[in-house]
This record gives structure tokens, sequence and C-alpha cells, in this order.
């Protein structure tokens, strides 16, 4: 009896286990059952017959298995099982040829074919062990790199996990610290604003007294230029008509050179009164009564003011004037007179800028000044009130924003604007009104100025 069908059998038991069906397209597990069969079939056979012709067709049936398993690239995990049955294989196979052929020669050398048998299969025994250990090694591998790839695995989520934990509390901190430090800037404007006003209500006293020193002896400058003024007029005309010749026309040179220094004289000591003006209504106390008004009236009545004011300095100013006023507005506690200092003080503003730009561009620029208003609503639906004055003028120099509510800065030419108008006009806002006044601005194209002052301050 050979021993290939039962080699046959232990390498298709062992394919069986062994094979990846995923990797195969086609019915490998139908073909296998249907070898293990065939090896039983072939045990029995080899048991019944003892014929060479069955021997041989076994023989060449097992060559065939072991080439298929070497060749098919799903079945190479049996290639060292090959490797361990090929050399029994093939010595059984010649053992029988020489037996069948050559029966003298066989029988003279029977125990080296029995040796060379023997040593077939201890090959293949040996070769089962190395392998069945090498699979117990890979085995082992593969157990710990599949742990490494579960350990690493649940490190990849609790990384994952962390991560997010981190950015959502990175998160956190950031909208923390954007609301702190919103409240901080706000507290610094807060702050600003408070030190603001403080200077200011120093300035303001500081400046009365100043401003009532200053009046008198500039009353007596302008009044006695005026009067000088007039005085060499009557000389001209009286004593100095008896000169004669070269005497004549140096008298009229001095008396032109004098007139002409008094005329200076005159025009800065009545820029000089205005600012004085300025900076005593700018520092009085306001005792007047709040009064609940219409700011559409209120509004609309100024802005005709200041236009048609303007419009008797300089005949030739236009300007279109919008007016977007909100209907059903309710009426504002204000003191009209100071609130009216203000919008006057915007519209005069505003208007000087269209006129400027005018001049410029010329008729290809059309002036346009623009008033709304609105009440803002909040949830007690008693919200403030909003009045916003645009004017699509010069604008207001980027370098210059930070300076606008400050005494006696402008950016008018010299004897067109003493400095104090936005200045005096915050001052009503902020602190007799509990307001806002702001300003938005790009240089060369426009300037809004929003008041928000509440219904009841």
């Amino acid at each position: 009896m050979s021993l290939e069908p039962i080699f046959a059998l232990l390498l298709i038991t062992f394919l069986k286990k062994r094979v990846d069906y995923r990797e195969v397209s086609y019915s490998l597990a139908k073909y296998l059952q249907i070898g293990f069969y065939a090896s039983i079939a072939a045990i029995i056979l080899d048991i019944l017959s003892s014929a060479y012709s069955i021997e041989l067709l076994i023989q060449l049936s097992f060559f065939a298995l072991l080439a298929a398993v070497y060749i098919r690239p799903e079945l190479q995990i049996g290639r060292s099982t090959v490797y361990a049955m090929l050399p029994y294989a093939v010595l059984s196979f010649i053992t029988s040829f020489m037996r069948e052929f050559f029966p003298s020669v066989y029988e003279e050398n029977d125990d080296f074919f029995d040796s060379a048998l023997l040593f077939g299969i201890l090959w293949y025994v040996g070769m089962w062990l190395v392998n069945r250990n090498q699979r117990k090694a890979l085995e082992k591998e593969r157990a710990r790199r599949e742990a490494e790839e579960a350990q690493n695995r649940i490190m990849a989520e609790l990384k994952v996990n962390l991560e997010q934990e981190v950015a959502q509390r990175t998160a956190e901190l950031v909208k923390q610290k954007e609301e702190l430090q919103t409240a901080l800037d706000e507290l610094k404007n807060t702050q600003a604003q408070l030190i603001q006003s403080e200077k200011m209500a120093s300035l303001g006293e500081l400046t009365a007294g100043i401003a009532h020193e200053i009046q008198n002896p500039l009353n007596f400058v302008n009044n006695f230029s005026e009067v000088s003024i007039e005085l060499l007029e009557e000389l001209k005309e009286g004593p100095l008509k008896a000169l004669e010749g070269d005497n004549q026309k140096e008298a009229d040179e001095l008396i032109a050179d004098l007139t002409q220094n008094l005329d200076k004289i005159g025009f800065h000591g009545k820029r000089a009164d205005g600012i004085v003006k300025s900076m005593l209504q700018h520092s009085r106390s306001s005792s007047g009564k709040k009064e609940q008004v219409d700011i559409n009236a209120l509004a609309d009545e100024y802005v005709r003011l200041s236009y048609h004011g303007l419009r008797a300095k300089d005949k030739s100013f236009n300007a279109n004037i919008e007016t977007q006023f909100a209907e059903n507005l309710p009426p504002v506690e204000v003191v009209p007179q100071d609130f009216g200092r203000v919008l006057l003080n915007l519209f005069n503003n505003a208007f000087y800028s269209v006129n400027e730009k005018k001049k410029q561009l010329g008729e290809a620029f059309v002036p346009k000044v623009t008033i709304s208003t609105a009440q803002l609503m909040e949830d007690n639906g008693e919200g403030p009130i909003r009045i916003i004055v645009f004017d699509n003028g010069l604008g207001i120099p980027n370098a210059a924003l930070e300076k606008i509510y400050q005494p006696f800065f402008t950016t008018k030419p010299t004897g067109q604007g003493t400095g104090l108008g936005l200045s005096m006009s915050y001052d009503i806002i902020t602190k007799a009104h509990r307001g806002e006044l702001k300003v938005e601005t790009v240089e060369g194209e426009y300037a809004k100025f929003t008041i928000t002052i509440p219904v009841k301050p």
C-alpha cells in the first residue's frame, strides 16, 4: 500500500482549514471537497487492488495535486506541505517503477529503496514539525500584530476623542477670551469716555474763566481798531489834504498801510471774539428744562435754518436735502435749544463739506444731505431714537477721527471754524441726554453722524 492517498487527504484537509475563500472567484470549497472524497476513494482502491496501473494512476494524481497547489496563488499556503511531501512522492514513484519493470534490480537493492521511502516519510514528518512550529510562531506574531493594531486603534480613537475634547475646550476658552476682551474693550471705552468727560468739565470751567477775562480787552481792541480806521479816514480827508507833492503821496501811503493794518487787527479781533463767544457757549452749563418734542419737526426746522443761513452768506450755494423721517415717532424729552444747537452744528458741517466738494469737482457733482430718523425697537417696545445726518461731501481724514471731539480741533481752514462745535455737541448728547454720537466716514466720499438718545433720558 502506498501513502500518496493519505498524504493527499492530509494536504486537502490542511487546505480546507487554511485557504481564504474570499480571495477566489470560483467555488474552491466545492473542488476541495471533491478532492477529499477522491482521496478517500483512492485509499480504498489502493487497499483493494495491487495492480501497478492503479498505483501509477494514484501517484500521477498525487503529482497533479502537488503541482496544482504549487502553481495556484490562492493555494500558496500549502506550498510548504508540498515541499514536505514531494521527496516521498518522487521516491515512491521510482520504487514502484523499478519494482514493476526491473524486478531483479529492485530485489537486489530492496533495502535501499525501503530506506529511501523511510527517508521520504521522515522528511515529511520533520518538515511537518518545522512548518507547525513556524505556523505557531506566525500565529503568535499575527496575534501580537492584531493586538498591537487593536491597541493602536484604541489609541487612535482615544487621540481623536482627546483632540475633539481639546478642540471643544479650546473653542470655549477662545469664546471666553473674546467675551472677556469685548468686556475689557467696553470697559476701556467707558473709562476713556469718563476721563474725556472729566477733562471736558474741567476744561469748560477753565474756558469760562479765561473767556470772561479775554472778552473785555478784546472788545477794546475791536472797538479801537474801528475808531482808528474812522480817524484815519477823517485825517486823510482833512489836514492831510493840505499837503502837496511828495508829502501828499507819502502821507497817503502811510494812511493806506495803517488802514490795512487796522483792518487785519479788526479781522483777527472779530475772529478771536467769535472764538471767545463759542468758548462761553461751550462752557456754560445748560439750565434749560427738558421738554417732550417732535424730533422730526425739530430736525426739519434746523436743517432749513442751516441751509438758508448758508445761502444768505453764499448765493451760489445749493444742495439737495432729503428727509427720511419715520412716522409715529414718540415724543422725546430733550432740551430743545441745546439739542437744536447739536443738529444745527451737524447740518452746518454737512453743508460746508458738500459745498467744498462742489468747488473742487464743479458742476458734475450734486451735493446731497440726508436726514433720517427711526426708533430702534427693544423687547420692552420702547427703544431709543436714532437720528442720522449723512452727506456726500469730503468726509473726514482718518488721522483726524480720534480728535474731532476735542475742543479747538477743526479740519476747516483758518477763520472758518473754531473747533468747538463737535466738542459741544458731544457733551450735549452724551452728558445731558445720556445718548451716543458716532461717526462713520470715508475720506473723499461721505460722512455719517449718528445720534442715539433714549426717549426718556
